[in-house]
């Protein structure tokens, strides 16, 4: 049998045919066609007045920190639960990252871990839209304002998710977007960033352009910037992707349903939650094991790779790896942040790449009950009850 892969795009003729003519004709005075075409278009996607198109949604926080004026001495709160890419650009501008609770629902920021760790030096709020889904953005913006804090919301993961009919991406001072390979949009390796605020653009425009205000000497230099652009053929593949992505997005809805109809013999375990409001669109189908079962994410997620089913373990609170060890905020974090260590042990990301079939997710199910009976206690009543109703399940298909 082929391995299948925890994540992967979905690329039609299409994408080829875009991403063909840009190689062909974006140059000299045409150069920037599809950029133009591409920001144009993701802004009215998402809903906001600006797009800025980039190399990745790591360099889009950092643009947003710095044309937020965030620097050394400043305090930037980040949920403890999300992957490094969130935080890394926190440092890069000389701020301090503080690592705040997660809401068990949800596992987004907790909008009162977020006004339990304020301080004067506070400048700003990373909220992630974790792996699609959202937090309750109402209860954060209002704290946001009350403090005076910029809101950036990294939607890495939630290309398409929706709260109170609002797209990802809308939601804060900006926006911040991933096309890494794995995401539901992808331009090979790419981001954006969006915004309706006329100051940040400017400002953008001109960071992530080596300092070079419009129209200046050429060469010539205001200050030092940096280099982020995104090629003519990332735009294209991006734009083509775009033009699907009502497809794609549905394709992924479609992947979690068959997950839940297919492991609906295990009600124990807890699921990518859609609070009402909300549109998810579970870019990684997650799955959390009760914690009176004992089994680690590690544990399964070796079970499945010797079945030839490639996994994610679910990220490890920011406060508990090395990249982070001497940070403030670590101290004492998982007496604070209760809830990010109570989730990580036990979550895994199961295979939701594009090209999976619904018999592709079936094989997914039954190595994950094979997986589990190898891995549970043998004992306790609860597991025997749990045998029971997977013999009973698989006997109904």
């Amino acid at each position: 049998m082929d391995r299948i892969p925890i994540s992967g795009p979905w690329i039609t003729q299409k994408e080829v045919d875009y991403v063909s003519d840009a190689a062909a004709t974006a140059w000299y005075a045409n150069h920037a066609k599809y950029h133009v075409r591409f920001e144009k278009a993701f802004a009215e996607y998402v809903g906001t007045k600006y797009a800025v198109s980039l190399p990745s949604c790591t360099s889009a926080i950092h643009l947003s920190l710095a044309a937020l004026g965030v620097g050394p001495g400043d305090e930037v709160i980040v949920p403890d639960l999300t992957w490094i890419a969130s935080s890394a650009p926190i440092s890069y501008v000389g701020a301090t990252p503080v690592f705040v609770d997660v809401d068990e629902a949800t596992w987004c920021l907790s909008a009162e871990a977020l006004e339990a760790a304020i301080t004067p030096k506070t400048r700003a709020v990373i909220v992630v839209d974790l792996y699609g889904g959202m937090a309750d953005y109402d209860a954060i913006r209002a704290v946001a304002r009350q403090h005076g804090l910029a809101v950036i919301e990294d939607a890495a993961e939630a290309i398409g998710s929706e709260y109170k009919d609002r797209r990802a991406g809308s939601l804060g001072d900006t926006g911040t977007f991933s096309f890494h390979g794995s995401k539901t949009m992808t331009t090979g390796e790419g981001g954006m960033l969006v915004t309706d605020r006329d100051d940040i653009y400017e400002r953008v425009m001109v960071l992530r352009d080596h300092g070079r205000q419009p129209g200046d000497t050429m060469f010539f230099n205001a200050e030092v910037g940096f280099k982020y652009k995104m090629s003519s053929l990332q735009a294209a593949l991006g734009l083509a992707q775009l033009e699907r992505i009502e497809e794609l997005i549905a394709r992924k809805r479609d992947i979690f349903q068959w997950y839940r109809e297919e492991l609906s013999d295990e009600p124990d375990m807890k699921w990518n939650h859609e609070p009402p409001g909300v549109k998810n669109t579970y870019w990684m189908v997650t799955l959390l094991l009760p914690p009176e079962w004992g089994i680690p994410k590690e544990a399964l997620v070796d079970q499945l790779n010797r079945r030839d089913v490639d996994t994610r373990p679910f990220f490890h609170p920011l406060s508990s790896i090395p990249a982070y060890a001497n940070a403030p905020s670590s101290t004492g974090a998982k007496e604070r942040n209760p809830a990010a260590y109570r989730i990580s042990p036990y979550g895994i990301n199961l295979p939701c790449g594009l090209n999976m079939t619904r018999d592709m997710v079936g094989r997914v199910g039954r190595a994950v009950r094979e997986s589990l009976n190898v891995l549970l206690p043998k004992t306790p009543s609860a597991m025997e009850n749990r045998e029971i109703r997977v013999n009973e399940g698989e006997n109904s298909k």
